[in-house]
């Protein structure tokens, strides 16, 4: 069942049954609406939508499907904003979290293609990162080691299930070097560097979002621009992108047309950012180093920018972003543990250099991405079909003991939904259309 009806109709006619609210979640006489443009054909879409809020009491979400380079689908869904029953907008800003990664990987990819960079320069040879080491240690000597190839498949060293992740570190990084506010991303860098890495250099995968911070850098090296600047310059507006930004942690600092954020375990801690700082707040809005997640985490974007991006990727051949042997590379195999298992069989799912990859018969691959921090789940998927798409929610989890990721719960039903379509609408709800012209060799 769809709603169809105007925000302005909507909003007034739930008024009255939405005083008595509860604190989290719907009321249950108050469907949640879908907005967008309806199409029949599309049905299994608005009844994925409308159900899995339900059944998972989830505050908003936004959803956008292509096929090839068209846009065949885009709804909001539910509250951008609970308190003044804000619906979500097909073009709402989420924090897009590790959804970051895969456009870093793209940007430093690129850079590989014009011959800036190659994937075995070891990043201390090509960026002059001084380590932040305490005083009486010494930095682990192994860091010397680490490639760029490492640092995209997540095989440079750092596990944060043996230790820790230094990205959530942020009040010890700001104590041990004495700053003003919040580490950056290169002050939570240089920290890292100066840890002791939990394994060898290209030994095995361990998801690693100081990788990514460290990319972050190379980037900015090597173009002499900032990191931001860079990736909307040279990775976005070739794409037609142009709102997506760095999140801001505060609520008084979100963006416009940004949804607010729900953490399902409702968690407080010391706001980090003036005027606020030390004053207790939800951790979704200050309680965390957001603005120090940049090139791993911290780009705010809609479900519909995601859809240009991935939808880029539909056909190697037309990428106005990478040519086919750069793709095919980002998309790559790793060589040893973190593609094989110990007994030297390939693995059926590995990280290639920014995206979480599986082979399917016919020689192509599905390629995907998520994302979580507290009050977020994300999803981007590009499929060996031809097909794409950007599921993106305001909280993170699901009801119950196990905080299941809810882009993790969604994944499997998207591609459900897919499959029940019977005939897709040939019309492109992109605007501007996404211009797809091959990169000249």
């Amino acid at each position: 069942m769809s709603w169809p009806v105007s925000r302005r109709a909507f909003l007034v006619g739930c008024t009255a049954a939405t005083l008595s609210a509860p604190v989290w979640g719907f009321a249950q006489d108050i469907p949640p609406m879908l907005t967008g443009e309806h199409d029949p054909r599309l049905q299994p879409f608005d009844d994925l939508l409308l159900s899995f809020l339900k059944e998972h009491d989830v505050p908003g979400m936004s959803v956008a499907v292509t096929k090839g380079s068209r846009l065949a689908y885009s709804r909001g869904c539910g509250w951008a904003n609970k308190d003044t029953h804000r619906p979500v907008q097909p073009d709402a800003l989420f924090r897009i979290a590790s959804l970051s990664k895969p456009i870093t990987a793209v940007a430093v990819m690129q850079l590989v293609e014009q011959g800036r960079l190659r994937l075995d320069d070891r990043l201390l040879d090509i960026v002059p990162l001084v380590p932040f080491v305490p005083p009486g240690q010494s930095a682990d000597p192994r860091i010397q080691q680490i490639t760029i190839r490492q640092l995209l498949q997540h095989t440079a060293g750092w596990d944060r299930d043996v230790s820790f992740d230094p990205i959530i570190k942020a009040r010890d990084i700001t104590q041990l070097m004495q700053l003003e506010g919040p580490p950056g991303p290169l002050e939570v860098t240089r920290y890292a560097l100066g840890l002791p890495l939990d394994f060898n250099p290209g030994e095995r995968y361990a998801y690693s979002n100081v990788g990514y911070l460290c990319l972050g850098r190379v980037i900015e090296h090597l173009t002499q621009t900032d990191y931001v600047s860079h990736v909307q310059q040279q990775v976005l507006q070739p794409l037609g992108i142009t709102r997506m930004q760095l999140g801001k942690a505060r609520e008084a600092e979100l963006a416009e047309g940004e949804v607010h954020y729900y953490d399902r375990r409702q968690r407080v801690a010391k706001c980090l950012y003036p005027p606020q700082v030390g004053a207790e707040v939800p951790v979704v809005y200050g309680g965390e180093n957001l603005q120090g997640y940049e090139a791993h985490g911290g780009w705010i974007a809609s479900a519909v920018d995601l859809a240009r991006f991935a939808a880029a990727f539909a056909d190697s051949q037309t990428c106005p972003l990478l040519r086919p042997e750069t793709i095919d590379e980002m998309w790559r195999r790793p060589t040893g543990l973190a593609g094989h298992t110990a007994e030297g069989s390939p693995r059926p799912v590995y990280y290639g250099c920014g995206w979480s990859v599986r082979p399917v018969n016919g020689g192509g691959v599905n390629a995907w991405h998520t994302g979580r921090i507290a009050g977020t789940s994300t999803l981007m998927v590009r499929r060996s079909d031809g097909m794409s798409w950007a599921v993106l929610f305001n909280s993170d989890a699901l009801p119950g003991a196990t905080f299941e990721a809810l882009a993790s719960a969604i994944d499997p039903l998207m591609h459900r939904a897919a499959a029940q379509v019977q005939s897709w609408p040939e019309v492109d709800r992109f605007d501007p259309p996404l211009t797809l012209r091959p990169l000249r060799p």
